[in-house]
This record gives structure tokens, C-alpha cells and sequence, in this order.
């Protein structure tokens, strides 16, 4: 499973209570002497409070301004249940040597004092006794929920856990109450121990400008009233990085375009008169931090303040803008710049600059040759298409992804596909509604915006650019629909893959039923089938529990349900939290396989560190354990699933399947980021993982090259990756994604894309597979995960000797 926004997963359960903290490993970011956490109050607005916000306050302990642009606070309660996850608050701006940085968090309904006027404002309602705040590098969300995890997470920059609170450095600092923060002395001293570097005391918040709750507080400076002798395309530049950043200017003219008064809160401005250089950005994203905007579409206004570069997450471009801003506004209903039409012909179809793997921020912007340059240049300017196919169902964020170019790559259903490396789909762009009455329309892929979509370029981490709509085509319904694929023959052992998106039992009844519903009847019930992603019994609850019986009896339950077989099953439960993905869950591959078609050779031998072997026998080849694990002390496979495999036997023959789930793509560089070409950091793990898959397979060949071997899974990786060479080294194994049409290749949609996480591959002694991936899941915005399953049917016993 890739790591983006939209893999949510339903949590249960709880820690419990009763662990002592005072024996769990410290969490610790290296001691900072830059951005430090220097004050956190979680009581604001409760009974018998004095200030009406909770906030965490920041501060710099260098000699040089820090940038705290693409970073974000974040919250944990003190004691994480399974459903616990960190909250985030984006921040923006940069905070001086020695100084502050203040960010509101969420307001109460007691207290009488506001808080100074807050740098970054978030909603997270933080506890008054007992918690964690961290910051960290990005906004993605952190998901450490212990000591040593977080310790392990090399994006936290600081972090303070305060009352009873597990996750803490050293030992977590006392005394936070209604009436009381925890702040770091004056010193601002990091000895990675919040109980030594912290105390309680009377909330004393202070923001970027040296202000304090109750008093000090500046006049406000008056808008300005004249234009200045800047204009918005001397800001936007002809690079990536504007040549004003970090400078104040004063009276910058424009119309605004669009209002945001929620998330990140702002609003866009045009130039009605351009300077006619296609590079230089007409448009531009004021940032208003706490304050809702107080500007109206089709204002003239002028605009005062200082402009910045915001990352708004590692690796990614910036989004250039005017943060403490002071706006006059001159006229309202003037008439808005005509946008730019966006389309086959206005977009290239080269989609960014080389740099070598360097940064591209630099580099001046060639509009006409590639599409990131032109949507640069058109960064916080009105865009407008019509009639663009969805290419990215409607996520739980209310978003789409559309297509520009209805030629580039298309799949048969509808979609765009990510065929190499090299072709990265350069009509593709995320559309969200600015309009909180009409919002982005329930659409599955293939579904049509039609007429005209009209709104403002903007740029985040998720997806990189996008269009904040303020006009909004009518969805056409395509009819697209979830395949059936058809029943195996007698003679076939029908064999599939299915990524069940992290079930444990605690799931609600109604993804274990449309899940089953995907076997019994999409799959057509196959004889076998490679579960991954199935959690503990008590998923995320990090207690030790690593069986999956209650997990699985209700899975097979309700496939039984859903007018399937009663499957049987086989997995080997990992050693505790040594398999990766979420903490406590203890994720694992199993089989299920319908014992009426097919039986298991159950062999003695195998566990969760014992590798498994071919053993040359004079019938052939067998497994020396079943089920087993492929050399799972492998530094390959360190803190990641191990690949299972078991022996089975139809109509009289051996068949070897090996279940699969590699490393996932979390921390390469985003396709649409800063450096380029971006770096696949990840890579090197699946590459590690497949040598092993392959000497395996290799193995069983060379005691019996006509061995069937089914190799299947969720691969992460591409039909065109290093990976997949590595696999099918030797031709050892084929990927039978290859064998379909250019324009079925495809298990999952991600940012638009359709592209192939999820294989098959065979080798060479099983003639003639009949292959089929099952669209039922990515290409809709009802799912009930995020990958598509996949079967392969194979003739078996005294046919293909």
C-alpha cells in the first residue's frame, strides 16, 4: 500500500492503562539548537481558566532565522488508544533568532482573555493534564504511538509529553493543569529529558512579534493606500523561488480571485495588467494565518507584507505568498482576469526539468516545453477546462483528480495510465471546490466533469498542483462498473491476490461483507486466495497479540455469507511488532483455500524465523516446511512482511504459491517535488526483497524445473520497476500484468494515475495461465480498499507434462 492521504483504516480497541511509563524507552530527536517546543497549555477555555485558547508555543535557539515553512505541530493524547492518531497543524513563516512562535489550537467555551494574534492557528483540542505535542519535518501525520517508535522517527524535530504521557523524552514533565502550562526555561536548553528541560507554570504565550496575552499588543498597521512600485509578476520571478523572498513590500495591486476561510486561510490575487512574460506568474496566495479573510471575490485591493516560500511538506516545490498581511481594499465587483485554458494543445507533454536529482527551484522556468513549468507560471492564477474525465475518484477529502488531455495514456475503463518512469500523465490536476455549497461531486473514474471548470492554480504536498474551484462542471455518470470475472473450470486451480487494506477484527461488519462479497463473487470464489494486510485480532492495540483467528473467522464467515465456500487457512503469525506497518498490528500474509478443490500439505517446521527450503526429493521437489517463510532473518525483510509460502496439492499435483507484501513507497520524493528526477529511496528495500523471492524460486526450479511456482501479492512496486527485473531473474518467473493489453495493466489508482502495485507472476512449468485483474475497488469512491484483486487460473494434474 502506497503512502498517501486517502489509505485511512478503522482503528479499535485500546492501550491499556496500565502500563507504567516509567519503563518505557524515551522518545528522543536529537537536542535542538534551533526549533525547540517551548511552551504547551492544553487548558485554555476550561473551567476556572484565564485564557480561552489552548496553543504551543515555539522557539528559535540559534543565531540564524529559522524557517519553519512545510512544518507542522502535532498532538497525541497522553495515553494512545488503537483509534488514537496525531492531529496536525500545518505552520508557515520563519521565527528569529531567540524569538517566538505561537500557535492557537482550539478554543473552549470558559476563560476571558484571547491569546496574542496567533503565527499559525490549528483546531486540535488538546488536553489539559496530560499529552504529547511534537514538531516535525512535514505535514503528513506522524504514526508512532510509542516511546521507542517515535524515538526511531527521524522527522520528529522536537517533542514534549507532559502529565502521564507515554510518548515524552526522558521523562515526561508534570504539573499541566486548567490553570497551568509547561515551559522550557528561559535558557531554552534540550537535554532530551521534558521532565529536567520543562516545568509548570501561569500560561505565559508569546507570538513572532513579542506579544503577550492581556496587553502589549501593537496598533494595528493601517492598509496601505497608494500601489507600490511592485507588482505580483516582480514577486512570482522567472524561477520557482521568488527574488523577493523574505522581503516586505507595500501596496501590491490586484483583483482577488478566491477566498479560502478554511484549512489554510488566504486568499488569491490577480494583476489585470500583465507584463506579457509567460513566465512571470500573474497570480499569487495571500496568507492571512488566523484571521478570516475580509475580502470578497472581485475586490481591487492593495496588499502589504513580507513574501514567502512555503513548502508545504518534504521534498515538495513552494508555493510562493504574502504572510502578515495588510490589505486596503479600493473597489468590490470588479471584473475577474480572464483564466487561462488549460487543455491537449496549452499543456506540453514533457512534464518537468532535469536536474539530475538536484533541486530544479533555480532553474528558470521554460513554460511552453513542460507542464510543472506551466502550471508554475500560472501558480495563483484562474485556469479554467472543459468537459475533463475524472481519472481519480472522489477521495474522503473531496477531491478528484481530472484529466486535461482525454488522449494521454487512456485505459479501457476510463482512467490514465502510468505506463514508465519517463511518462508521467502531464494533463493530470486535483480538483477541489473553494464553494463550501457546492463541493466536489461523488465521481468514479471515468465519470465526466462536463462543461466548464473554472478556479485558481494552487500547489500542496498531496498531489502538487490543483485547482480550487470556484465554478464547477456538471458530473456525467459513466456507468462504470464493478467486474465479475469468471467461474474456473474443473480442471483449473484458480489461484488470486487480494490487499484487504488492514482487517482485524474490529472492523465494522460492513467492510468484512463487501470484502467477502469481492471473493465470492467478483472472484468468482478461487481456490486459493493470498490475503494482505490482515492485522492481529486486536489490530493496533499493542499488547502482544499476534494470532489472526478472530480476524479470519469472521472473513471466511462472511464469505460463507455471501454465497462462497467455507475456506480454510494458513498463515504464520510474526514475531511482535517485527513486521512493519502500523504499530501493534503485527500485519501478515495468510492463505485461505477452499479445502473441496484444493488441499494444504501441512509440513512441520515452520515459524516466523525459520527459513523455509526446496528439498529435491526423487518424486520432484518439496517444501521443508508448509506453511514456511522465505529467509526471514534477511536484512530485507528487517521490520517488513515476510513473503509466505505453502505447499498445495490439485488433482494429484504440487503446486508452490508464495504470498507476498513488499516495502511500501513511504518517504521516496513526490513525482511533482522540487528534485528531479525524483528520488525512489524505497526502491532499494523491494530490490533487496525480490533477490530473495527470486534465489527462492530459483531453488525450488532447480530441483524441479517443471515445479509450478505462483509468486503473488502486493509487490509495491511496477511492471517496469528494478524490482520486477530482479524477481524474474532467470526467468525464473513471468509477470502475467504483461501479458494483458497496454491499457489493463493496472491494480491502483494514486493521483490520478492507474498504475500496477499488485502481481502475478508464474514460472516457467505453468502453461498457458488465464489472468484477470478484477476492478471492483481503486477506480471508485466507495471502496473497500484501495487495491484491485487479482486471479490467475491454471490447468493442473496430466495436462501440461
Amino acid at each position: 500500500m502506497q503512502i498517501h492521504r486517502s489509505g485511512s483504516v478503522l482503528l479499535t480497541g485500546a492501550v491499556a492503562v496500565a502500563l507504567a511509563v516509567t519503563a518505557l524507552p524515551a522518545a528522543q530527536a536529537a537536542p535542538s539548537a534551533t526549533a525547540v517546543i517551548s511552551e504547551v497549555y492544553g487548558g485554555g477555555g476550561n473551567s476556572g481558566a484565564t485564557l480561552t485558547r489552548d496553543f504551543v508555543e515555539l522557539a528559535n535557539a540559534g543565531s540564524a532565522p529559522f524557517e519553519v515553512g512545510g512544518l507542522s505541530v502535532q498532538y497525541l493524547p497522553g495515553s494512545p488508544s488503537a483509534g488514537s492518531q496525531w492531529q496536525v497543524s500545518e505552520l508557515s513563516g520563519s521565527i528569529a533568532p531567540r524569538g517566538r512562535y505561537l500557535v492557537a489550537q482550539a478554543a473552549g467555551t470558559g476563560g476571558t482573555v484571547a491569546l496574542p494574534t496567533a503565527d499559525a492557528t490549528g483546531a486540535i483540542a488538546m488536553a489539559a493534564g496530560s499529552g504529547t505535542v511534537a514538531l516535525v519535518s512535514g505535514t503528513a501525520p506522524l504514526t508512532c504511538k510509542s516511546a521507542a517508535d517515535c524515538a526511531a522517527d527521524t522527522r520528529i524535530v522536537d517533542l514534549v509529553g507532559y502529565g502521564s504521557a507515554v510518548v515524552r523524552e526522558g521523562a515526561p514533565v508534570t504539573g499541566a493543569s486548567a490553570t497551568a502550562s509547561v515551559a522550557r526555561a528561559a535558557s531554552l536548553a534540550d537535554t532530551d529529558d521534558n521532565a529536567a528541560d520543562l516545568a509548570a507554570g501561569a500560561p505565559t504565550p508569546v507570538n513572532t512579534k513579542g506579544e503577550t496575552s492581556g496587553g502589549g499588543q501593537e496598533p494595528e498597521e493601517p492598509g496601505p493606500t497608494e500601489p507600490g512600485d511592485v507588482r505580483i509578476h516582480d514577486i512570482q520571478g522567472t524561477t520557482r523561488i521568488s527574488p523577493l523572498d523574505g522581503k516586505a513590500v507595500t501596496g501590491v495591486p490586484g483583483v482577488v480571485t478566491g477566498v479560502r476561510a478554511g484549512g489554510s486561510r488566504g486568499f488569491w490575487i490577480q494583476d489585470t495588467a500583465p507584463d506579457g512574460d509567460p513566465r512571470t506568474g500573474e497570480g499569487l496566495f495571500v496568507y492571512t494565518g488566523s484571521s478570516a479573510p475580509a475580502v470578497k471575490v472581485g475586490d481591487a485591493v492593495l496588499v502589504s507584507g513580507k513574501v514567502a516560500e512555503y513548502y508545504p511538506g518534504t521534498g515538495t516545490q513552494s508555493l510562493t505568498q504574502i504572510t502578515a498581511p495588510r490589505t486596503t481594499v479600493l473597489s468590490a465587483g470588479n471584473a475577474l482576469p480572464a483564466p487561462v485554458v488549460l487543455d491537449a494543445r496549452s499543456v506540453p507533454g514533457r512534464y518537468v526539468p532535469s536536474a539530475d536529482g538536484g533541486s530544479i527551484d533555480a532553474l528558470t522556468l521554460d513554460p511552453s516545453r513542460y507542464a510543472l513549468d506551466l502550471y508554475e507560471s500560472l501558480e495563483g492564477s484562474r485556469v479554467r477546462f472543459a468537459d475533463t474525465r475524472v481519472t481519480g475518484a472522489t477521495t474522503a477529502y473531496d477531491e478528484i483528480w481530472v484529466t486535461v488531455k482525454p488522449r494521454e495514456n487512456p485505459t479501457r475503463r476510463g482512467g490514465t495510465l502510468y505506463a514508465s518512469y519517463e511518462d508521467q500523465n502531464t494533463g493530470r490536476l486535483k480538483v477541489m471546490s473553494l464553494d463550501p455549497a457546492r463541493p466536489v461531486p461523488t465521481a468514479n473514474v471515468g465519470d465526466v466533469l462536463k462543461g466548464g471548470t473554472t478556479g485558481v492554480l494552487d500547489y500542496a504536498s498531496y498531489g502538487g498542483y490543483n485547482v480550487q474551484a470556484t465554478e464547477l462542471g456538471t458530473l456525467v455518470d459513466k456507468k462504470l462498473r464493478r467486474e465479475v470475472t469468471r467461474k474456473q473450470k474443473k480442471d483449473e486451480l484458480a489461484v488470486a491476490t487480494y490487499n484487504v487494506e488492514n482487517l482485524d477484527a474490529g472492523d465494522d461488519q460492513a467492510k468484512f461483507d463487501t470484502l467477502a462479497e469481492g471473493v465470492a463473487v467478483n472472484l468468482s470464489s478461487p481456490d486459493i486466495v493470498s490475503l494482505e494486510e490482515i492485522q492481529d485480532d486486536n489490530g493496533a492495540v499493542n499488547d502482544g497479540t499476534t494470532g489472526s483467528e478472530a480476524t479470519l473467522k469472521r472473513f471466511t464467515d462472511a464469505i460463507v455469507a455471501q454465497g462462497g465456500p467455507r475456506y480454510a487457512w494458513r498463515y504464520i503469525a510474526p514475531e511482535n511488532n517485527k513486521d512493519g506497518g502500523e504499530p501493534g498490528g503485527n500485519i501478515r500474509n495468510v492463505f485461505l483455500f477452499n479445502p473441496q478443490r484444493v488441499s494444504f500439505t501441512d509440513r512441520a517446521g515452520g515459524d516466523a524465523t525459520t527459513p523455509v527450503e526446496a528439498v529435491k526429493t526423487w518424486k520432484g521437489v518439496r517444501l521443508s516446511a508448509s506453511p514456511g517463510r522465505i529467509n526471514p532473518a534477511s536484512p530485507a525483510w528487517a521490520d517488513s512482511r515476510k513473503p509466505l509460502v505453502g505447499e498445495f496439492v490439485f488433482r494429484g499435483e504440487p503446486v508452490f504459491v508464495i504470498g507476498n507484501h513488499f516495502a511500501s513507497k513511504g518517504g521516496d520524493q513526490p513525482l511533482h517535488g522540487r528534485y528531479q528526477e525524483p528520488t525512489r529511496s524505497s526502491e532499494t528495500k523491494r530490490i533487496q526483497q525480490a533477490a530473495e523471492v527470486n534465489t527462492f524460486v530459483t531453488a525450488v526450479l532447480k530441483a524441479d524445473r517443471s515445479a509450478k511456482v505462483v509468486a503473488l501479492g502486493d509487490f509495491n512496486d511496477f511492471e517496469f520497476s528494478p524490482t520486477m527485473k530482479t524477481l524474474t531473474r532467470g526467468r525464473a518467473l513471468k509477470p502475467l500484468i504483461t501479458t494483458l493489453p497496454p491499457s489493463e495493466r493496472y491494480s491502483y489508482v494514486f493521483d490520478g494515475n492507474s498504475q500496477t502495485l499488485d502481481h502475478i507472476l508464474t514460472s516457467p512449468g505453468v502453461r498457458r495461465p488465464d489472468y484477470d485483474v478484477v476492478h471492483i475497488n481503486a477506480e471508485f469512491a466507495d471502496q473497500a480498499s484501495d487495491h484491485d484483486p487479482q486471479v490467475v487460473r491454471i490447468r493442473v494434474g496430466g495436462f501440461w507434462h
